[in-house]
């Protein structure tokens, strides 16, 4: 069998479903002289176009090729020059995902069996709570309760305000209030649901220590980003500092990265994007040193249904993963592009079932991909005296 083709398409997003600056999805189908075709799908949301070209350029060394090599295609094009970042491994990940899809239909298995085989039969998921104000965010926690789900998160005690708007906003009200926040949230589940809090790298150590100090009593599950990715010791400080766990990765690209995190005792829930960290392949290595360490992975994934059906796939064959998230809005009652797929996915109360179908388990509407795309515009959000602010 010989990859003959491999085409990419730029799929816009649902702009009442998906989160902001998100709009779009980057899917993948490789094609085979045995009629076997594999899709996949990039985690580089905000860089589509790029990681588009990327795939194209390493599409021609597939066409030929034998795809049921996926590891060393991996490696035979990532270490073909010495460049790093999103951008290629985005690339790498989504031809990876196809590949392994390629593979389960050749050999009529479904994915998690090319993993070692199943070691749960459904997949608890958390959904994703937006909204610019603390009552959208206290009642999307609440629909997702009423809806059967146990798991919240995208939760961000700092709001997701308009990107326009200046942010200003002193260090003792931005404690005071994102305490205020948190307790709302608790207030609005109870115990019936975990609230996994996302900081979005929006503070330093000096600020997220004491934050997370004062979260502790709410009894988050995890901590998310609380400082940016770029200093892994910072993440560490804020480790050592606080009894909440800490959840970090989804802006990581290797596994050796995941690595110096352990090391660090840096994170407990490591957060691999398939769409970033190496496809299947590089997000195995990834739980293989968690688990050593028993830590815990909960995958990355705000994106389409393609990659929801990798992570389902992912968490069914592999034992560390507790839980995945699923872009889904309980208040809306739908994930965004569900119509990217023929048939959904099913759910009991707050779990996915896994497909059992051969490869990923989905068969794709096509014509969607067919659908116009807009480039995403750079909006990177400013304080009060111009400078950059992260969110």
């Amino acid at each position: 069998m010989e990859v003959t083709a491999v085409d990419v398409h730029l799929v816009p997003s649902d702009a009442a479903l998906s989160g902001y600056g998100l709009n779009g999805y980057l899917v993948v189908r490789v094609h085979t002289d045995a009629g076997v075709v594999g899709v996949g799908e990039a985690g580089t949301w905000a860089y589509l176009e790029p990681t588009a070209t990327a795939v194209e350029t390493f599409g021609r060394y597939l066409v030929g090729e034998d795809p049921l090599r996926r590891a060393h295609h991996l490696d035979y094009c990532y270490r073909n020059a010495h460049f790093r970042g999103g951008v290629l491994r985005g690339a790498l990940s989504a031809l990876d995902v196809a590949l392994h899809d390629i593979a389960g239909k050749h050999h009529g298995l479904p994915v998690y069996d090319l993993l070692g085989g199943r070691v749960r039969d459904r997949v608890r998921v958390y959904v994703h709570a937006f909204g610019e104000t603390v009552d959208d965010l206290a009642g999307e926690c609440a629909a997702a309760v009423d809806d059967g789900f146990t798991a919240v998160g995208h939760l961000s005690p700092l709001l997701d305000e308009p990107r326009d708007e200046p942010y200003d906003e002193t260090h003792a009200a931005r404690q005071a209030r994102a305490e205020a926040r948190v307790e709302r949230f608790r207030d609005a589940v109870g115990t019936d649901a975990d609230l996994l809090l996302e900081l979005h790298r929006r503070l330093d150590p000096k600020e997220a220590v004491p934050l997370c100090r004062r979260l502790e009593r709410f009894d988050p599950l995890f901590y998310e980003d609380p400082v940016r990715p770029d200093d892994l010791d910072a993440t560490a400080r804020v480790a050592r500092a606080t009894s909440v766990p800490v959840a970090t990765g989804e802006r990581l690209t290797h596994p050796a990265e995941f690595g110096a995190l352990l090391r660090r005792d840096a994170a407990e829930y490591l957060r691999p994007n398939l769409g970033l960290v190496g496809g299947f392949t590089g997000a195995r290595t990834v739980a293989a040193l968690a688990e050593a360490r028993y830590a815990a992975v909960v995958p990355h994934n705000p994106l389409g249904p393609v990659m929801t059906a990798a992570v389902l796939q992912f968490a069914a064959g592999t034992p560390n993963v507790p839980l995945v998230e699923y872009p889904y809005r309980p208040r809306l009652g739908a994930a965004p592009r569900a119509d990217l797929l023929v048939d959904g996915f099913d759910r009991e109360g707050g779990h996915l079932l896994v497909p059992e179908g051969p490869g990923l388990g989905i068969t794709l509407d096509e014509s969607v991909l067919e659908q116009p795309y807009e480039p995403r515009a750079i909006e990177t959000r400013l304080g009060a005296d111009g400078s950059v602010v992260d969110q």
